[in-house]
């Protein structure tokens, strides 16, 4: 069976039901296999995105792709200033 990946909103909006599935006084276990996930799943999800909204979890997605572009500028900075340091030092 190939393995399915969900969307962050997806994953909230299966969480919403989820929750809701509680509420009515299903088990972790009936509202996982409605769900079609596992319930280690489940309890995963709801560490990673409990109170969050749709819009939320665009903005962390934003904010982690922008940070991993940040790194990237810093790292090719450091390099500079490493090979600048090298060549100052008349080490090449």
């Amino acid at each position: 069976m190939k393995r399915q990946r969900h969307t962050p909103e997806q994953v909230i909006r299966k969480l919403r039901v989820a929750e809701q599935m509680l509420s009515e006084g299903k088990t972790i276990g009936e509202a996982a296999k409605a769900l079609e996930v596992s319930e280690q799943t489940l309890h995963r999800w709801r560490n990673q995105y409990g109170g969050m909204k749709a819009e939320d979890v665009k903005r962390l997605k934003e904010l982690k792709r922008e940070n991993a572009q940040l790194k990237r500028l810093v790292a090719d900075k450091e390099l500079e200033v490493l090979a600048y340091k090298e060549i100052s030092a008349g080490n090449f």
